[in-house]
């Protein structure tokens, strides 16, 4: 009897250990793409980041598929972070290619991806959306920056509603902390690039 009831066990603990393996290695693939993804809005291609977020979106249902009768491995983090990024992407792609309109968000349920996953998600993208600030700086846009800024706020107004155990939002308030930091560092590189911007156009003027 006993060695049957191993038997059994082991038989388990091999399909589940395959299929981990198995999304694992997917789930890398689709931080991988992702970060690609993201890299490509930053350079404005954005048909390119459209279809790395698009093999991401399958690769993420193939995780659900290899991983449906192994609820505890796909909690177990690693699924969560793939959706994390491949939130993070999606998000990012929406603001971006459409100048900071935010009626283009994309949200969890459209996604499939978790609550928890599409909020720090989220709070990544406000990182994401600084060095796109920060590209439009470089390229003498600053006044476009400020569409941005705006946009980084409201990720944060939203991100400060969820004051919930960190076991619930896998580690948001931490981010939500550096989310703020990083606008009012933004907020500060806008306001001087204007002001160097509308100096410059003031002497300009001045010299006509």
């Amino acid at each position: 009897m006993i060695g049957k009831i191993s038997d059994r066990i082991r038989d388990n603990f091999e399909k589940k250990d395959a299929a981990r393996e198995k999304s694992l290695a997917v789930s890398r693939d689709v931080v991988r793409n992702c970060r690609t993804a993201m890299f490509s809005i930053h350079k404005g291609d954005f048909e390119k980041a459209s279809g790395l977020l698009e093999d991401s979106a399958n690769m993420l249902e193939n995780i659900s598929s290899l991983l449906r009768e192994h609820p505890d491995i796909y909690h177990a983090g690693f699924v969560e972070h793939a959706q994390q990024e491949y939130a993070e992407g999606a998000v990012l792609l929406a603001l971006v290619k459409n100048r900071g309109d935010e009626t283009y968000i994309i949200g969890p349920d459209e996604l499939g991806v978790s609550y928890a996953a599409y909020l720090n998600g989220l709070a990544d993208v406000v990182g994401e959306l600084r060095r796109h600030t920060l590209d439009l700086i470089r390229n003498n846009r600053p006044l476009e920056g400020e569409k941005y800024l705006e946009v980084m706020e409201d990720i944060y107004g939203c991100l400060m509603m969820f004051d919930f155990p960190d076991a619930m939002t896998r580690g948001l308030r931490h981010k939500t902390d550096t989310a703020r930091s990083l606008i009012e560092r933004t907020r500060g590189d806008l306001t001087t690039a204007i002001g160097q911007r509308r100096l410059e156009e003031s002497i300009r003027e001045l010299r006509q």
